[in-house]
């Protein structure tokens, strides 16, 4: 009487259904394994991919910066979208090399780029492009 190998290996239904049971089994052990090892994108490249997004996508609009918070390098800002007023604040940390050496110039009109689908995301200032004004 042959053993269980013989038998397994001598029918080519059998030897099919074991190949394509592996073959899934192994695509769903890489699939888990790669899901599991994919790098997670920073807090940073999250924000910076926001701002792209906007920066790409967004509608330009008038607004006005209020004040500067140079300890905790963010700016606040007020802008009209459809007569809601929204009042926002950017954290400028990544786009220091990008401000005016004097921060408080900023302070006045300002263009900002929002995201039409949601007004109250919104950006001053990107890698690309910035709604500073010059001031002299």
């Amino acid at each position: 009487m042959p053993g269980w190998w013989a038998r397994f290996t001598s029918n080519p239904e059998v030897m099919w259904v074991a190949i394509c049971a592996l073959s899934i089994f192994l695509a769903a052990v890489i699939y888990a394994i790669r899901r599991f090892l994919r790098r997670r994108p920073t807090p940073e490249e999250l924000e910076r991919r926001r701002r792209e997004t906007i920066y790409r996508q967004g509608k330009m609009g008038d607004g006005e910066i209020v004040d500067v918070e140079a300890a905790s390098a963010s700016i606040v800002y007020s802008y009209s979208v459809a007569g809601v007023v929204y009042t926002a604040s950017q954290d400028m940390v990544a786009l220091q090399s990008l401000l005016p050496k004097d921060v408080m110039t900023m302070v006045g009109p300002v263009s900002v780029k929002f995201d039409p689908r949601n007004p109250a995301n919104s950006i001053v200032l990107c890698e690309d492009w910035s709604g500073l004004r010059n001031r002299v």
